[in-house]
């Protein structure tokens, strides 16, 4: 049947601008309790791509009111991550799916890559990290200059003292950093390596420093969409990791996170907290994306299970053991959203209301009608939890026909406490802060 489905798929490209499957103007896939519907088994997969254009000179998304819009940079290719150092400057990992990938080959690897460029992935990685600094704080950077190349699909980033570790899509690798440096050219040490090989269907890798400055979490995501590669591929996938840098031993920290990317800790709590992608072709309205505390040693049930307990049959053969012990998330982010970056907010430029909440970064669907994320949202907390519904931060990355001039991936904060978001179809870093704290905003958006 999946061979079937696929070859449906491939059939139905030529026209995957339009809408191809059911269809649902409804997304209850949102909150602590989110709805889940009976699993569907489409003969044809749903293919909702939004098919990318140039935004308009002059565009700016669109933020809630009291806060301003800058174009932070601009001309930037496909930034994916971002990572702000102690004095200010932000780098920002230009990277896409490195050449050998599990969808780059025979047939059905090209059908992907033309799904992927339409909706601008799938093009050459860039492979490096690019320095951005705004010297005079009017939220532009005035330099932007390359500050380590020749990378392997780099992606999460993190300084601990003057050693700066950067997750390669296959190999975690530290540098020597000197305060206010534009640029590294000294060749790095690896420190280890990180799963890979030649399907690494989730090639993205972050890296968190904990507050010791003693260990290092890093993602891994899954080798599949719902071990559809077997169970042996999911071998060591599907996971953080965790890294304690004085005895150098790599041991697993949570798994059955099926691709989780981002990674913050909540300033109430304390807590360890990830944004986790779901899997597709269970319908419209499921699985709901999420984000959870994450616990040392706990199991979240991928590809077993979804959203705790919930058996994804597909999967030969099952695991009840395992399944039985999948801790549910604390909050969906909703379905096929491609909920990627995630940052909490602990500092005090933005008004009380946000303080302790979370920002999450949503790449946006390409298989769900109509089209959900495409949009940067934040969820409060109180006391260390999520409480109430997502709010839309920074939105208006897709037009009314359906196309998309922006995809929202990493999320951070500056060094004054203003919001960073990566657009890797944009190629842009935009910079949203309170209107008043905008020194110029000749070319900002203010809102009404």
């Amino acid at each position: 049947m999946r061979l079937l489905n696929r070859l449906a798929v491939s059939m139905v490209l030529p026209l995957a601008s339009c809408a191809i499957g059911s269809s649902s103007s409804s997304d209850l896939g949102f909150g602590a309790s989110p709805a889940m519907p009976d699993p569907e088994s489409p003969l044809i997969p749903m293919v909702n791509i939004a098919p990318v254009q140039a935004h308009p000179a002059g565009f700016l998304p669109t933020a809630p009111p009291g806060f301003a819009v800058t174009e932070f940079a601009s001309g930037l290719a496909h930034p994916r991550w971002l990572y702000t150092l102690p004095n200010g400057d932000v780098l920002a990992a230009e990277s896409d799916a490195p050449e050998e990938h599990d969808e780059g080959s025979g047939i059905f690897g090209w059908i992907r890559r033309q799904v992927m460029k339409r909706a601008g992935a799938g093009v050459p990685s860039p492979d490096c990290i690019v320095l951005l600094r705004d010297a005079n704080g009017s939220g532009v950077a005035q330099m932007q200059t390359v500050f380590l190349r020749g990378l392997h699909s780099p992606f999460g980033m993190a300084l601990i003292g003057n050693r700066l570790y950067v997750a390669d899509t296959d190999a975690l690798l530290r540098f020597d950093y000197v305060t206010g440096a534009t640029s590294i050219a000294s060749p790095g040490v690896k420190v280890d390596d990180l799963p890979a090989g030649p399907i690494n269907h989730h090639w993205t890798k972050n890296v968190l420093a904990d507050r010791s400055g003693k260990r290092l979490y890093i993602t891994v995501g899954s080798n599949s969409n719902a071990a559809e590669n077997g169970i042996d591929a999911e071998e060591g996938r599907a996971r953080i990791l965790v890294f304690d840098i004085d005895t150098g031993r790599l041991r697993p920290y949570a798994t059955g996170l099926r691709n989780a990317n981002g990674l913050s800790w909540q300033p109430d709590s304390g807590a360890l907290w990830t944004a986790v992608n779901e899997r597709d072709d269970l319908g419209n309205n499921l699985v709901p994306d999420y984000m959870t505390a994450v616990e040392d040693g706990g199991f979240y049930g991928f590809p077993y299970s979804y959203y705790g307990r919930h058996i994804d049959t597909r999967v030969k053969p099952q695991r009840p053991d395992l399944v039985a012990k999948a801790i549910a998330p604390d909050y969906a982010l909703g379905n096929h959203t491609a909920s990627l970056g995630l940052v909490f907010y602990d500092r005090t430029l933005f008004p009380a209301h946000y303080r302790g909440g979370a920002f999450i970064g949503q790449h946006g669907s390409w298989n769900r009608k109509p089209h959900a994320g495409y949009k940067v949202v934040f969820v409060p907390f109180v006391d260390g939890k999520p409480v109430g519904a997502p709010e839309d931060f920074l939105s208006g990355f897709l037009t009314a026909d359906g196309h998309a001039v922006g995809r929202p991936v990493g999320v951070a904060l500056d060094a004054h406490g203003a919001l960073l978001v990566a657009d890797d179809v944009g190629n842009a870093v935009w910079r949203v802060a309170p209107r008043d704290n905008v020194k110029s905003a000749d070319n900002a958006q203010t809102g009404k």
